[in-house]
């Protein structure tokens, strides 16, 4: 069995930048430099057979090249508590929304049972434990809300396999689509 997603990998420089930021909140597992991405759709575990449907779905995707920008910082979690620290991602236009939206129809296509959250573009930069102090989490989150890229050039996209290890997710990229 597999379990795949696509993503779009961030440029070295960028991720660097990212990765100096990652440090200072006691309780934060830190994402690894090569596990900083921009996911845009979750298949989860399937079989070799429908992996090779959805990857050959996956290459009628295209669209054109475009450009994205990271832009702030913010958690996701439930009422009572954050799981997670994300740098936010912005684009001019709406292309980026629609690439993931192809994305999932390619897993639909394909016969993935596709999760039905609205899409949230964003790097995971850290998942929180528990005691995670919420008052140093907001006092992190304060102190890198600034945070802003160049424009960063999307022209392909990539599947990637994920394997979960007692260190976290194990991330191959498979196959790349240029856009």
């Amino acid at each position: 069995m597999l379990r795949l997603f696509t993503a779009l990998t961030l440029p070295d420089d960028v991720a660097e930048t990212l990765k100096r930021r990652q440090s200072g909140l006691p309780g934060a597992r830190w994402r690894p430099l090569e596990a900083l991405h921009v996911t845009l759709a979750f298949y989860g575990e399937m079989d070799e057979r429908r992996a090779d449907d959805l990857a050959s779905e996956l290459s009628r995707v295209g669209g054109g090249p475009f450009e994205i920008a990271l832009r702030g910082v913010g958690a996701f979690g439930d009422a009572h508590r954050s799981q997670t620290l994300w740098a936010g991602v912005e684009t001019p236009d709406d292309r980026l929304s629609v690439l993931a939206g192809r994305c999932k129809a390619a897993g639909q296509r394909a016969g993935v049972a596709m999760e039905a959250r609205d899409y949230r573009p964003h790097v995971t930069l850290a998942y929180l434990k528990p005691q995670a102090n919420p008052d140093r989490i907001g006092a992190w989150m304060a102190g890198h809300n600034l945070l802003r890229s160049p424009p960063i050039r999307i022209d392909r996209f990539g599947l990637y396999s994920s394997v979960l290890t007692s260190d976290g997710s194990h991330y191959e990229l498979e196959r790349e689509y240029p856009l």
